[in-house]
């Protein structure tokens, strides 16, 4: 697309345990893929939602979470509800995150969502 909207984006967050994770997202016109990695880029773990009629959503686990099934999960289903459209979430850890980790990945997860939403694109 020539407006940019498809344009992937990158941060790094650092949480108070100071695990560092690296957020990339790419959005779509019907919704977005988001990877987050710690200490450099991997693939992890794999789970895709699609927010549904009446505000449900409907999730998929493609490879499941060693760690942190349950988190990668809210994500997903998170950012679908959203967009209204599809998400799909990749998590690569290390060891099991705290609850520290997944605050600092969701707040800048929801930034990078919010800020898209935000723009209008």
């Amino acid at each position: 697309m020539a407006d940019g909207s498809n344009v992937p984006e990158s941060r790094i967050v650092i949480s108070a345990t100071r695990r560092n994770f690296a957020l990339q997202s790419l959005f779509f016109q019907n919704g977005c893929f988001v990877v987050i990695s710690e200490d450099g880029p991997r693939i992890g773990a794999l789970s895709v939602s699609i927010g549904a009629a009446g505000g449900k959503v409907n999730t998929a686990k493609i490879i499941p979470s060693k760690y942190d099934s349950i988190f990668i999960n809210t994500i997903s289903e998170k950012v679908s509800s959203m967009l209204n459209g599809i998400c799909l979430v990749s998590l690569h850890s290390k060891t099991p995150l705290e609850l520290d980790d997944m605050k600092a990945i969701m707040e800048g997860i929801m930034n990078i969502v919010g800020s898209r939403k935000d723009s209008g694109r």
